[in-house]
């Protein structure tokens, strides 16, 4: 079945969310939601607005090497014209390694709401996947994230040969 334009919109809002933090560009990040949309990270730090959000993730940027996410997008579901939720879950690379690091793949979810100028985000949270006692779904999970991780790789450095040959 082909994704309606919403769902294809609000898959290309979360791949610019992730690449904004991925680029460790808070402004950017922040500048994909609602003025009253909400962030909820990791550690279960609530940001409220994009000032607020600048102003948790600038210094995290400023003092801490981030990790990169690697997400796989399970569903996106329209709630209404004007109201769709994502679903995702996503693994991080640490700096400088090449692999998926389990302690930290996260469940991550996303209302997103248009409104004439586009789709921005309502809501973004992100969960830890801990899963605890349940040591299989970590390893199920990682590995799921891991090839997700190697066709990105594929991806990039197909892109950069494109490049190269131009």
């Amino acid at each position: 079945m082909a994704e309606s334009d919403a769902e294809v919109e609000v898959r290309a809002l979360f791949a610019s969310l992730l690449d904004a933090w991925n680029r460790r560009d808070a402004r950017a990040f922040a500048a994909h939601f609602r003025p009253d949309g909400e962030a909820i990270g990791f550690d279960g730090t609530a940001m409220k607005g994009p000032d607020q959000i600048v102003a948790s993730i600038e210094p995290i940027f400023a003092h801490h090497l981030t990790a990169r996410y690697v997400p796989i997008v399970r569903s996106v579901q329209s709630l209404g014209d004007h109201v769709a939720i994502l679903r995702a879950v996503a693994g991080m690379v640490p700096p400088g390694q090449t692999d998926i690091h389990p302690a930290v793949n996260a469940v991550q979810s996303l209302v997103a709401t248009s409104e004439g100028g586009g789709w921005r985000i309502a809501l973004f949270q992100n969960t830890p996947a801990a899963y605890h006692g349940r040591p299989d779904l970590v390893a199920g999970l990682t590995e799921e994230l891991r090839r997700a991780l190697r066709l990105q790789e594929e991806g990039a450095a197909g892109e950069e040969s494109g490049r190269a040959a131009e």
